[in-house]
């Protein structure tokens, strides 16, 4: 049964929060005593001081992923062992379900209705997915002279570091623990500092599910952690997903070091492009409405850029007013509540502040443009959406991070396409159009990982890879090419 609004703020109040690492079989303080403070951004209160991992914790952690993967504690099982061990680990997910949600919204300010229907359930069907899929992905018998027997296999990479972002803190914590632990990796986890609460406790149930000890570790702290863990000469791999500036460091360092593999999931600036046949204009403007709204904002792939045809533009943005009513933010233990807070005072400050870059270089609000529930202590903004008069404006080129449109006319699909197309970025893109070929043609020329037609931020499931073109980042997360990523392919050659 759904809780109410009363009941989860009561959950709240009582929950029992833990803010220490986890290394090797259970959760440690850092051994300066170090901490930093995990806030809610909803409201101002402090949640927990959570435990700030330095360089002895990360070569400890190390060390014991190290000596966990060689010795064969996990990557010696057979697949439908450990496929076993991991599907008690989803389900264990599932059954702490209402505490992960809630630690969830707590932590990045998400919406209790978003953070039980989407992010938990999610993380906990990506672990089972993989779980199911490791005994039935096989290698090849290579055509070779008959003399010889060739073998094409894949090995895990050994250990694994996965630095994960705040806006989905479990669900894309699983969308990489998930395939390298199915792989038969060493994982450590390095959560955001900005919503760290979620990875920590799911590092006990994973002990609990019965993966072994140095297998699944996590290391809170801050962007310390991070380049410790790509520098560390005995990390075989690390997978990031956060800002593109980050990511360019993180190459930089897995360079530096060991050249270990390097797997990126980093900005978008989507573009979702409305065409003059268009077969729905307001659930055009509704799908736009929540690809840019749903979850403050704070998505990589936020369709951040409607293209409108001139045609179709009052109508579209008519609309849009409409939709954005619906995810005017409240408070985000509330089940009603759409729109929730923004994670911390930083990303606050940054949207407000490219909110008012485009006012001063010339775009019109559509709606929003200001703070909200002020008397709340809490950091919230409406939703926002300028009518742009040209492309390149400052909202319109760089990756904000909010809940906030750009809208741009234009007049042809060419014109359309070179718009989307003319970014660094290449992670998503959408098209609307009632002509099948259409459909087909402009999706083709979108440089984007994922494209849509006729709605957008669709297809949650788990067989479609996620990833992008351009500076969006290299290899993808989700699906059984996910699997690749954590795996190193052998070949082997007998002469009979």
């Amino acid at each position: 049964m759904a809780r109410t609004h009363q009941e989860w703020t009561q959950l709240a109040d009582s929950l029992q929060i833990e803010h220490r690492a986890f290394i090797g079989d259970g959760y440690c303080e850092a051994a300066d005593a170090r901490t930093f403070d995990c806030v809610n951004p909803a409201n101002g209160r402090l949640l927990a001081k959570v435990a700030w991992c330095g360089e002895g914790e990360v070569n400890r952690a190390v060390s014991q992923a190290r000596a966990a993967f060689d010795d064969g504690r996990w990557s010696g099982l057979a697949p439908l062992a450990r496929a076993r061990i991991l599907k008690r680990f989803a389900a264990l997910i599932r059954a702490h379900s209402d505490e992960l949600a809630l630690l969830e919204t707590l932590d990045m300010g998400k919406p209790i209705g978003d953070s039980t229907s989407v992010d938990v359930p999610g993380a906990a069907y990506c672990v089972e997915w993989f779980a199911e899929a490791i005994d039935k992905v096989g290698g090849e018998v290579a055509p070779v002279d008959p003399r010889l027997v060739g073998l094409v296999t894949r090995e895990p990479v050994g250990v694994v570091a996965a630095v994960v972002p705040w806006n989905f803190p479990i669900l894309m914590a699983s969308w990489k623990f998930g395939p390298a632990l199915a792989a038969g990796n060493a994982v450590i986890v390095k959560p955001s500092e900005k919503s760290p609460l979620t990875a920590i406790r799911l590092a006990g149930l994973a002990r609990e599910a019965g993966i072994p000890e140095g297998i699944f570790q996590v290391l809170p702290g801050a962007g310390d952690v991070g380049r410790l863990l790509a520098l560390h000469m005995e990390v075989d791999c690390i997978a990031f997903t956060g800002s593109t500036g980050v990511g360019k460091l993180i190459a930089g360092y897995a360079a530096e070091s060991n050249l270990k593999r390097t797997w990126l999931e980093l900005g978008g600036k989507s573009p979702n492009i409305i065409l003059e046949d268009c077969p729905d204009i307001e659930r055009a403007a509704r799908a736009a409405a929540g690809g840019i709204f749903f979850n403050m904002g704070e998505m990589c792939t936020a369709g951040s850029r409607a293209l409108v045809h001139r045609s179709v533009k009052e109508p579209f943005l008519a609309a849009l007013r409409k939709a954005a009513e619906g995810y005017y933010p409240g408070d985000p233990l509330n089940p009603a509540t759409r729109m929730g807070a923004i994670v911390d005072r930083i990303q606050y400050d940054k949207v407000l502040s490219y909110i008012a870059k485009g006012r001063s270089e010339g775009a019109q609000l559509v709606c929003g443009g200001s703070a909200a529930l002020s008397e709340t202590e809490g950091l919230f903004i409406e939703p926002t959406a300028f009518d742009c008069p040209k492309p390149d404006l400052t909202i319109c080129r760089e990756e904000i991070f909010g809940p906030v449109l750009s809208v741009i006319t234009f007049d042809t699909v060419d014109e359309a396409v070179r718009i989307a197309n003319d970014t660094e970025y290449g992670l998503a893109a959408a098209v609307w159009t009632s002509n099948v070929s259409t459909a087909h043609q402009v999706a083709r020329r979108l440089r984007a990982g994922t494209v849509w037609v006729n709605c957008y931020d669709e297809g949650g499931d788990m067989n479609f890879p996620f990833g992008g073109f351009k500076q969006s980042g290299n290899g993808r997360d989700k699906s059984l090419h996910a699997l690749e990523k954590y795996t190193e392919l052998k070949s082997t050659v007998i002469k009979l």
